[in-house]
């Protein structure tokens, strides 16, 4: 099947500029000495995690506890929950996939230490346990080097856990516009790490895994002698939201994802509308873009439509001609669909189920 037959809305990967970005960041991780543990959140898709690992990736993160399930049963075997776990259903299912995988889990509250192994033990399992440090994000994590090592003493001090070191991650500064204004948040969220590292390992708690980083600040982190691993997910696919960022530096990756849509209806001459709408796409960090075709801008997301403008003296798209967008937003989009259409140069040359959508518990 070639890409001009695939019906739609459909979610598409460019097969090419996916294993360049695979490749472009496990390098570069690799001459840094650091680890890339990727973000399977971004994609829920196995089969993606499966080609990471294959070229080097130590494991993934996901970010609830069901998200694991289907990475699990393709036998992906190292899984970190970059997520705190509260819940009885859930830390008991945490600890069954302990017998599995080797799992990790985040903590920050002594009491959420206490309920993790009463779980684990009760299933006879063992887990590692990352303290969250609050780096900047103000979101999760302790906020004192203090509050970390004693979270760090209560994790060695009960059955089933194991104190694996700190995470550290800064979500909003991925974001940040400007090169040097990203690099200069990146060392001082990486000061803050180095900090509580130092003073957990001043009282005898060493620090093996020191995890976080992400797309926008893998070229900072991966340098900088402070993180063991890169939790970077969009790097495989990019989006709009991350196309607006500066990137001057050595790193930098392609668009591979598109939403292929189809022209339903040609109004005006200044107006076409596709079949791809909220239901297929999402908008919180803005609309998608239209894909090498300038004169067309997305404009408007109904539910099942897409409404596009079309630049004064140009030609309008054909009823029926289909077009790639550029999603806005990796992560909510893979979440709208049930698989993934993997193109190489035109030609279909895979479907690949997106097994972890809808697995937010």
């Amino acid at each position: 099947m070639v890409l001009a037959d695939v019906d739609t809305p459909a979610l598409v990967l460019d097969l090419d500029v996916f294993e360049a970005n695979l490749r472009t960041l496990q390098d570069w991780a690799r001459r840094h000495d650091v680890a890339l543990r990727p973000h399977a959140k971004a994609h829920k898709c196995p089969e993606i995690a499966l080609r990471q690992i294959a070229l080097g990736a130590r494991g993934v993160c996901v970010q609830k506890v069901s998200e694991a399930l289907p990475f699990v049963a393709a036998g992906i075997a190292d899984i970190h929950i970059s997520n705190e776990v509260v819940g009885e259903a859930k830390l008991a299912l945490l600890a069954q996939l302990a017998r599995r995988a080797r799992i990790s889990v985040c903590v920050d509250h002594a009491e959420n230490v206490a309920a993790l192994s009463r779980a684990v033990a009760a299933q006879g399992a063992r887990v590692d346990v990352l303290v969250e440090i609050d780096v900047g994000q103000g979101r999760c994590g302790v906020a004192s080097p203090t509050a970390a090592l004693e979270l760090a003493r209560r994790v060695e001090s009960l059955p089933g856990l194991r104190f694996a070191g700190i995470q550290a991650y800064h979500g909003s500064l991925q974001h940040r516009r400007g090169h040097a204004e990203r690099a200069q948040a990146c060392l001082e969220s990486a000061a803050r790490a180095r900090q509580c590292a130092e003073v957990l390992h001043e009282h005898g708690y060493a620090c093996p895994i020191i995890t976080g980083g992400g797309t926008g600040s893998a070229e900072f982190d991966g340098p900088g002698d402070v993180y063991t691993e890169l939790q970077a997910g969009s790097y495989a696919f990019m989006d709009v939201d991350y196309g607006a960022n500066e990137w001057a530096g050595e790193l930098k990756f392609g668009n591979s994802l598109f939403l292929l849509g189809t022209v339903m209806s040609v109004p005006t001459p200044d107006r076409a509308v596709l079949d791809v709408g909220l239901k297929s796409t999402t908008i919180e960090c803005g609309l998608p873009k239209v894909h090498e075709r300038d004169n067309l801008q997305y404009v408007a997301a109904n539910d099942e439509h897409g409404v596009l403008r079309v630049a004064a003296g140009t030609a309008a798209p054909a009823l029926g001609e289909k077009l790639r967008l550029v999603p806005s937003h990796v992560d909510p989009t893979f979440n709208l669909h049930s698989e993934l259409v993997a193109v190489r140069g035109g030609v279909v040359e895979g479907v690949w189920p997106i097994a972890a959508r809808g697995l937010s518990r």
